[in-house]
């Protein structure tokens, strides 16, 4: 099984990374609808080693997920590069 990671960059200039399952076998378009919920909530949790972590959008600067989902709602801009 393949593993993603979630790097969390907070306001304050600290990060948090978590490592997991990849989602795989699920429907494509139940995996954009998880995506589109995890943008429009107030608060990510996150279940690590037994714990929950919740972690309020207000504190957080961006997310980075890698790999990225296979399928992610619409509007979102793909094939991106960073250059700066």
């Amino acid at each position: 099984m393949k593993n993603a990671v979630l790097t969390v960059h907070f306001m304050d200039g600290t990060t948090l990374s978590v490592r997991y399952p990849r989602l795989t076998g699920m429907d494509p378009t139940g995996i954009a609808a998880a995506v589109k919920r995890a943008l429009d909530a107030e608060k990510v949790i996150v279940e690590v080693d037994g714990d929950l972590l919740i972690i309020p959008m207000k504190n957080v600067k961006y997310f980075h997920l890698t790999p990225a989902p296979d399928h992610i709602p619409q509007g979102v801009i793909r094939n991106g590069r960073l250059i700066s």
